[in-house]
């Protein structure tokens, strides 16, 4: 399950002292907001927890669903049985009544099942929104840092798009990006396997072409 920022979040990062007439005189950074909240490894890691626990809902899902079908399918059969001719007005109607309970647990089943799906995308939801709440305020918390200790009166998102989809920042120097110096705070703390896990290639290479041409050389001259 993927977190994904808001559209429209933290179109301007303020610093607590930024006032009206520090704008026109103290120094302005930028971020990429989208860029250190994809990057950094809590988001990583939130994501791939909640992938686990989304797989764990979808199985219980599953059985639920398949309990409701056998149910609707012993109910089919039950009630094709009471419709049977060839047996006795007495055996039709006890067959009838059986049905109708089964018709019951099948309605049950079907609840069941349509219930636990609800909760489980609302418990979802909410725990995405969780952990992106939790992940902004820390990502927000070392801007602050860094930009009183830096002395800057405003820091802006570079990702930030208006409600027509167009970009707010429409030029931007990066001479005061700070994006890669926050990524490195946020990311000073990550588990060793987090790490690794950045610095590996997506198809199993080492991330270094050079090194992996000559690996493939290696190989082919075997």
């Amino acid at each position: 399950m993927k977190i994904l920022l808001p559209k429209f979040v933290l179109v301007l990062l303020v610093v607590a002292f930024a006032a009206g007439s520090a704008l026109g005189q103290g120094r302005i950074a930028t971020i990429d907001l989208n860029k250190a909240f994809s990057n950094y490894w809590k988001k990583k890691e939130a994501e791939a927890n909640l992938k686990d626990m989304q797989m764990d809902m979808e199985k219980e899902f599953k059985n639920l669903f398949e309990d409701a079908k056998k149910a609707k399918e012993a109910y089919q059969k039950l009630l094709n049985d009471a419709n049977d001719q060839a047996v006795s007005t007495e055996e039709r109607e006890k067959r009838r009544r059986m049905a109708d309970d089964k018709y019951k647990e099948m309605k049950e089943a079907e609840e069941r099942a349509g219930a636990y799906n609800k909760q489980a995308m609302t418990t979802l939801e909410e725990r995405s929104r969780r952990i992106r709440e939790s992940i902004l305020k820390e990502i927000q918390n070392v801007i602050n840092a860094k930009a009183k200790a830096a002395g800057y009166s405003l820091v802006i998102d570079t990702a930030a798009e208006s409600r027509n989809f167009t970009p707010i920042v429409l030029y931007n120097s990066n001479e005061l990006d700070i994006t890669d110096s926050v990524l490195d705070q946020l990311n000073a703390a990550a588990p060793t396997t987090a790490a690794s896990t950045s610095t590996t290639s997506p198809t199993g290479g080492s991330g270094n072409k050079a090194d992996d041409k000559k690996k493939d050389s290696k190989k082919g001259g075997k």
